[in-house]
């Protein structure tokens, strides 16, 4: 914890960048950012003990071999550490609640306030601000989740795809990216879908993605779609909400369509500590689900050929297809 918020620290000072340059000596360090000399040695140590930083044998810091090639992430390392932000003190000052009383456990978790659809839902200068930074940091997620679904489902079928939940657009945009023959369709709330054409824009799928604002569970959805993606949102919802999505899903989709779900899946708590960085998805391991409840709803829905494939990234992920009946 300490070194992560010691990585933390150093980008917000600009530490990071100034030593992304090269070697810098201790005393102009600490007089370009106005440190303590003492309190540069505590954060140098801290970096250096968490192997961003290496001292050479005068003590003056550069940054390591290994931490610059993390570096090329930077994206996802900054958006793991604003979440880790607010996950910690949720998970310190409120565990006992997620155990005991999820609703009050959100009632006053920070990371729970962050993720506010009645903000999303409704435009201003100031909810665009407090949305776009929850899609920041579920849009660095997707940009290095994505490759692990579709690298496992062929997409190269497909002519209309409709992403629901499906936020920045960011997974929509890969899977275009991949396969030039699709015309893809984000249906999300109506800030999101504006700080989604924000991120996309400038990209060359984006002429192919276009944004639907709406509430996936009663607006209109597009009809006799190809392809339904559900990344990430399904553990959003209760049960019953969930299942009313997937209704949804099947109603979309033309006869022999495609439904597609990529979605965490129970963490493996039992089997050993978790990494640091997993912390904000502690908070939300009691809506995580198995294969087998989306294979009973699927099969209640009148899907056919469904499947599942597993694989592990920071906690174990599932990707789940199945076919429209009709």
């Amino acid at each position: 914890m300490a070194g992560a918020q010691a990585l933390a620290t150093a980008f917000q000072l600009g530490l990071i960048d100034r030593l992304a340059a090269g070697p810098q000596p201790a005393a102009g360090l600490s007089r370009q950012f106005s440190l303590e000399p003492p309190g540069l040695d505590l954060l140098l140590g801290l970096l250096a003990g968490s192997g961003v930083v290496a001292l050479s044998a005068d003590g003056t810091p550069r940054l390591s071999d290994r931490f610059l090639a993390a570096l090329a992430h930077r994206d996802l390392l900054e958006a793991k550490l604003d979440m880790l932000s607010l996950a910690v003190p949720d998970l310190v000052l409120g565990l006992t609640d997620l155990v005991k009383e999820e609703r009050r456990f959100m009632a006053h978790s920070r990371i729970f306030k962050l993720f506010d659809y009645a903000r999303a839902s409704a435009p201003s200068a100031e909810n665009a601000e407090w949305t776009r930074r929850w899609v920041r940091y579920t849009t660095a997620l997707t940009k290095y989740e994505a490759h692990a679904c579709l690298d496992r489902h062929d997409f190269s079928r497909d002519r209309q795809l409709l992403d629901v939940g499906g936020n920045s657009g960011e997974f929509a945009a890969q899977i275009c990216a991949r396969h030039p023959q699709l015309q893809a369709t984000v249906l999300d709330l109506p800030v999101v879908c504006q700080v989604g054409q924000a991120h996309l824009r400038g990209r060359p799928e984006a002429a192919r993605i276009r944004f639907v604002a709406g509430d996936a569970r009663t607006d209109p959805w597009p009809e006799a779609i190809d392809v339904v993606t559900f990344k990430s949102v399904l553990h959003d919802w209760p049960d019953r909400e969930a299942t009313l999505l997937l209704t949804r899903a099947r109603d979309a989709l033309r006869p022999g369509g495609t439904l597609v779900i990529f979605e965490r899946t129970r963490m493996p708590l039992a089997e050993g500590p978790l990494s640091y960085a997993a912390t904000p998805m502690l908070l939300f391991a009691r809506s995580f689900r198995d294969e087998s409840w989306y294979r009973s709803r699927l099969d209640e829905l009148g899907f056919t050929n469904a499947r599942a494939q597993h694989v592990t990234l920071d906690t174990p992920f599932m990707i789940v297809e199945a076919a429209a009946g009709g």
